[in-house]
């Protein structure tokens, strides 16, 4: 309730603040279409601003909590007096009065919004429509003031001259076209929505005004009589009956209109008076949109710790019978203080559902807790304070009272779980990196010395000539000869690049062994690291759920590289297809030489 009444009355002051911009600023300007903007971001602006909140935390010194008992259990709520209740005087929720109000004055403001609609309909409705390009005009018998609805244009044209009439049409066509309709919807909506708000009157009055500074402005360019079109203004001064929620061709202030007819353009500079309005926003903003959280200081926490700790040890659902019988022989060999379990049920889960925890020191301090019902335990526990004297206070606490760390006396709640009293939390297995492919430069290919290359024999012109082709076949077995004789030793270099890739490939396949095998490991030992988590923790625990985030952190960890090793065993064997390609081009430049 006070959230809506804070937005309701931002909102209404971003409209008081944009409307006083307009008014002392720009109504005298003629920037029309630019003011026409101006008044409708205000609009938005009130609407969207107040949502936007900056949230600034402040942090400021750890307070100390009240004195605390440990013996106090947290499910003891104080329960005031019915005999009070019933004497209490009777008051007034002023902000539900305040909300009634709003929704009568909304409610019958949106029927006369209705209503209105329903007479634009009635004057519409059963009229003969002249379609004219992308007007729709209607010739009625009524003795309303010419007015336009989106593409509607509606005249009593037996009421005026045809100058006059071309003149009244003009003005409306500019409504039409620049859907000064939506401008005079929107203006109404808000009226609804913030009657209660004077200027929101003012601001709809202000919108429809410019819009006929601009509708004037933009007829009179298409207009040869200027002074006729003024005339006309004057003379249908005296229609009072117009359609609401509509652009008509009366309003009330004449004089103003003929006047900005008149007016001389405004100059240029005077469009910096725009900008006015965003050192306004930029306080609205400072003064009303930033949020202050005060947080306190955690360093000072963990300072604290060097004083005094108390202990909790805390018993969970999943605690069995053999760590609590581990936790009272710990009190009673570190703290000498006899703790007795009894009447321990659990449900099929093997869930704790009820239990009983008799506290005994040798002073004669007795004190007991016990749970019971259907449900898992939530948590309880047995809370430990060590004075600065060296007493203890012994002390037990249920539900939640546990479930975080606690500020006593300048000194901070451990909690110490049941199941991990002596034992390490266990870490999940690091997953193996998998190997990269040995890299390295490769020998260069012994260059050819085209010079000397010898030039091989002419095919016969005449190859059914069996004469000349054994002698070219002759030339040819010579030719061979001498290439091999004459080409540097390609084989030895090939030979010298296979076994260099072979010992890379050894190298690689050794380090992939190694890696499966470390793979399985790590299979294993996530599986029991799942399994200790599970039986120290349980699946519904915080731990177990931190746990299993990390481990599916370092899975993905492993797709990555493994997706990496894919990139790199491709980029490999592309690598050697472009080698062998290279070897075999120049082979064939040689042979072709």
């Amino acid at each position: 309730m006070e959230t809506l009444l804070i937005y309701i009355a931002k909102s209404s002051g971003l409209l008081v603040l944009f409307y006083c911009a307009y008014y002392f600023l720009l109504r005298k300007e003629t920037f029309f279409n630019s003011n026409r903007w101006f008044l409708l971001a205000g609009l938005v602006t009130s609407v969207i601003l107040p949502f936007l909140v900056y949230t600034k935390i402040v942090w400021i010194e750890p307070t100390p909590e009240p004195s605390y008992t440990p013996t106090m259990k947290y499910s003891q709520l104080y329960v005031p007096n019915s005999h009070s209740i019933e004497n209490s005087s009777f008051e007034i929720n002023w902000n539900y009065v305040i909300l009634a109000v709003y929704c009568i004055g909304f409610l019958a403001l949106l029927i006369k919004f209705a209503i209105d609609f329903y007479s634009l309909n009635t004057v519409l409705k059963g009229k003969k429509v002249h379609q004219q390009a992308d007007f729709k005009f209607i010739d009625i018998d009524q003795n309303i003031a010419p007015f336009s609805y989106f593409d509607y244009i509606v005249y009593n044209s037996s009421m005026y001259t045809p100058l006059e009439l071309e003149n009244i049409i003009e003005h409306e066509k500019v409504h039409s076209n620049q859907n000064h309709t939506v401008d005079v919807l929107v203006s109404r909506i808000f009226c609804v929505l913030f009657w209660f708000n004077p200027i929101i009157w003012l601001y709809k009055k202000a919108i429809l005004q410019n819009l006929e500074f601009i509708a004037d402005n933009e007829a009179a360019k298409k207009i040869s009589d200027k002074k006729a079109y003024q005339y006309t203004l004057l003379k249908i001064t005296t229609h009072e009956s117009c359609v609401a929620i509509t652009n008509h061709f009366y309003q009330s202030l004449i004089k103003k209109r003929i006047v900005m007819l008149n007016k001389n353009q405004s100059k240029k500079r005077n469009y910096l008076k725009y900008y006015a309005i965003i050192p306004a926003l930029v306080a609205f903003v400072f003064l009303f949109q930033i949020k202050t959280i005060a947080q306190e200081k955690k360093e000072a926490l963990e300072v604290s710790k060097k004083e005094d700790p108390v202990y909790v040890l805390k018993f969970q659902k999943n605690t069995t019978d053999q760590e609590l019988k581990e936790v009272a022989e710990k009190l009673k060999k570190d703290h000498n203080v006899d703790m007795l379990v009894s009447n321990v049920k659990r449900n099929s889960k093997n869930e704790l559902i009820a239990i009983r925890i008799d506290i005994h020191k040798e002073k004669g301090e007795d004190q007991s807790i016990q749970v019971d019902g259907d449900d898992p335990i939530k948590n309880c526990g047995i809370v430990i304070t060590t004075a600065s004297n060296g007493k203890e206070k012994i002390g037990i606490l249920t539900d939640d009272a546990i479930e975080t760390p606690v500020v006593i006396k300048n000194r901070v709640v451990q909690i110490r779980e049941t199941n991990n009293n002596s034992v390490a939390s266990p870490a999940p297995p690091t997953p193996p990196t998998p190997p990269v492919f040995p890299g390295g430069p490769l020998p260069q290919a012994p260059p050819v010395d085209m010079s000397k290359m010898p030039k091989p024999p002419v095919v016969p012109a005449n190859t059914k000539d069996k004469v000349a082709m054994a002698k070219f076949d002759k030339e040819i077995a010579e030719f061979d000869k001498k290439m091999e004789a004459f080409e540097p030793d390609m084989s030895a270099y090939e030979k010298q690049i296979e076994e260099i890739m072979s010992q890379r490939e050894a190298i690689y396949d050794k380090e992939m062994q190694k890696y499966e095998v470390a793979m399985e490991k790590f299979n294993a030992d996530m599986e029991k690291f799942n399994q200790d988590i599970e039986q120290k923790y349980g699946k519904d625990s915080k731990e177990y759920k931190i746990n299993m985030k990390q481990y599916e952190l370092d899975m993905r960890r492993h797709d990555i590289d493994m997706k990496q090793l894919d990139k790199d065993m491709k980029l490999h064997e592309k690598a050697m297809k472009l080698y062998e390609k290279e070897l075999k081009r120049k082979e064939r430049e040689s042979k072709r030489s």
